[in-house]
């Protein structure tokens, strides 16, 4: 089993996400940077990219009423209800190697995936 775990009990397991521990020592770096306890990992899908769909990673301090919330040991991420869709069951990590340091999205929606990892095919 991963070291991640399910983000809200109240979503159901196709609509919910898990964050690894990776993912949330990265991301309570990168809050206390900005000093704004408010801030949570915005991640949408948007079509583009060089495999029909794409991630976008952003901060924000802010929800909609179609966001959902996922949060572990205090760092939260947020989605859309448009991207949840195909975000639903993926685990978000943070991944530190000889390619650089990013947040990744292990997708069990995608089909296909491009060398870079932020474009998707579903």
């Amino acid at each position: 089993m991963s070291d991640a775990f399910a983000l809200d009990d109240a979503v159901s397991a196709p609509r919910a996400l898990t964050i690894t521990e990776s993912a949330v020592a990265r991301l309570r770096e990168l809050v206390a940077v900005e000093n704004d306890p408010k801030l949570m990992l915005r991640i949408t899908v948007s079509g583009g990219g060089c495999s029909g769909y794409q991630y976008g990673f952003s901060f924000d301090d802010r929800t909609t009423p179609d966001d959902l919330v996922f949060e572990r040991d205090g760092m939260r991420v947020v989605t859309d209800e448009a991207s949840i869709g195909l975000l639903g069951g993926s685990e978000i990590d943070f991944v530190e190697n000889l390619t650089g340091a990013y947040f990744a999205v292990n997708n069990p929606n995608a089909t296909s995936s491009c060398g870079c990892g932020t474009s998707f095919a579903a």
